[in-house]
């Protein structure tokens, strides 16, 4: 299996416009809002996005996979401090209604990206 630069992978592009909407969103935010929440939900947000770039540049299937795990628990992250400034009121319907189907089709994508790597013919040799 040839390896593919990051910005090709679909995986990785939907973190890059899950981030740019968290950006989006939390810059609109009041001092303390982006201070507290803010700052946490951007950080887990760039953090699936980095590993996917980090996973890529690992030469074991082992390393590749221990990144996209990672990547998983920051989507996880990002989906926790989501719900706290859903319920903190500091996210409108609308901006709601634009993250949902990305966090919604990030998920499966990072499992079925982590289910595509493995050996290939020549590690296993």
């Amino acid at each position: 299996m040839a390896h593919q630069s990051f910005e090709q992978l679909r995986v990785y592009q939907l973190s890059e416009k899950l981030s740019d909407d968290v950006w989006d969103v939390v810059t609109g935010w009041n001092v303390l809002a982006r201070d507290t929440v803010g700052k946490q939900l951007i950080r887990a947000a760039d953090s699936i996005g980095a590993n996917i770039a980090e996973a890529c540049g690992r030469w074991s299937y082992q390393d590749n996979r221990r990144f996209i795990h990672i990547s998983r628990g920051s989507l996880n992250e990002c989906k926790h401090w989501l719900r706290r400034a859903f319920r903190r009121k500091l996210l409108a319907e609308e901006q709601v209604n634009r993250l949902k189907p990305v966090l919604d089709d990030l998920g499966p994508s990072l499992n079925a990206y982590l289910s595509s790597i493995g050996r290939s013919d020549a590690q296993s040799e």
